[in-house]
């Protein structure tokens, strides 16, 4: 499909992208979902630092944790609902751009593996987006997806 008749098509099914505040204020709920989340399943450990050092080096040695945490939780709500809780507060969704429906579970588990990848690389994926005109991010490219407005 070319991309003149993806934005014909877009515009036929009335398909606006979502605005860059929007993908923001999604983007911070899921992350405190995600951490209180995480907090709230590990708490045992965390309530047993001695000090704040203690509780530092438990939170390092769980990295891989929130790395799956993030990954399960970005891919599961992507393929099932199209949209994390974060996006549904923003009232933003994320489409597969060849048949403007909910991503695959592998394209939304690509989505979320490359998204946290994004993240470790000092948000460059994300700050991608706010210069490319579909607001693409990396993820967003690598999945063939885009993020629209509900």
């Amino acid at each position: 499909m070319s991309e003149e008749e993806l934005v014909e098509r877009f515009e036929q099914e009335n398909v606006t992208l979502a605005s860059l505040p929007m993908r923001t204020l999604a983007f911070v709920i899921d992350e405190l979902l995600v951490s209180l989340l995480f907090i709230s399943v590990y708490w045992s450990q965390f309530s047993n630092a001695a000090d704040v050092e203690q509780t530092i080096l438990i939170m390092n040695t769980m990295v891989m944790y929130v790395i799956l945490l993030k990954v399960i939780y970005q891919s599961f709500f992507v393929w099932m609902y199209g949209a994390t809780p974060g996006k549904m507060i923003a009232k933003i969704k994320v489409i597969y751009v060849y048949d403007i429906d909910n991503p695959s579970l592998g394209k939304s588990l690509l989505r979320a593996v490359v998204r946290v990848l994004s993240e470790t690389i000092f948000y460059l994926g994300f700050i991608w987006a706010a210069l490319n005109p579909k607001r693409e991010s990396w993820h967003d490219k690598v999945a063939g997806t885009l993020v629209i407005n509900a």
